[in-house]
């Protein structure tokens, strides 16, 4: 079976990673059984979450995790979907990875209210005595991530227009369609819902949430893809 480790369930949210969310939702597609081990960070083959091990294959990254479901199952997440449509459903995945990831992490990790929400929960299981300076490292290596990628070096407005802009375009890109490309989801649905849901977490106030609600189709498709991959237990 494969064993595939996250951080867990936090915020109201399937997991505290939406690269973990991904990951899940590609798992719940694949239809292959796995179980959830959320005591593997310390062990990650790259530092981070998610990955897996499928009897003995370790698979780090969320899309090196979706390639391996697909060469070992012979699953294709894209089925159905021409040429173009694929071409499309990855740029649109890239998108969200390289840009509205990055924002939700500004907006998580360095907006001091949302922050000491993350912290209370996050650190938890750090001992008391050492939880603040290991808090505040963390703190500090999500800042030089943020710089180093380019998204932390922009303004919080024009951080927000380059999300504005993306979801924009999702908007756009989704339609009257139940899921991005059509009638059933591809592996792209996987990482817009994982996006979509970080960014409607009512735990956080920020102006992703905001933009988000003000497109009806956006909210209703994070709500549809929940149903369908997370229902109410």
């Amino acid at each position: 079976m494969i064993t595939f480790y996250a951080f867990g369930a936090a915020f109201g949210l399937p997991d505290a990673s939406p690269f973990v969310m991904k990951a899940l939702v590609l798992l719940k597609m694949s239809g292959q059984p796995y179980q959830v081990n959320t005591k593997g960070m310390f062990k990650a083959p790259k530092g981070k979450l998610p990955y897996l091990d499928d009897e003995g294959t370790v698979v780090a990254d969320s899309t090196f995790i979706r390639w391996h479901l697909e060469r070992q199952y012979g699953i294709d997440f894209d089925h159905g979907l021409n040429a173009e449509q694929r071409a499309t459903a990855w740029a649109v995945e890239k998108m969200l990875e390289d840009n509205l990831y990055w924002i939700g992490v500004h907006w998580r990790w360095v907006n001091d209210a949302n922050f000491a929400k993350v912290a209370e929960v996050f650190f938890k299981p750090v001992p008391w005595l050492v939880r603040a300076p290991v808090v505040a490292l963390v703190r500090r290596r999500v800042r030089k991530s943020l710089h180093g990628h380019g998204m932390g070096r922009h303004s919080e407005a024009e951080m927000q227009a380059i999300g504005n802009q993306g979801l924009k375009t999702l908007t756009t890109l989704l339609g009257d369609k139940p899921y991005l490309m059509g009638e059933e989801p591809c592996g792209t649905d996987a990482m817009m819902y994982a996006i979509l849901a970080s960014a409607l977490c009512a735990h956080f106030e920020t102006p992703m949430k905001d933009e988000v609600l003000r497109h009806a189709n956006l909210v209703a498709y994070e709500a549809r893809m929940r149903g369908r991959f997370f229902p109410a237990k």
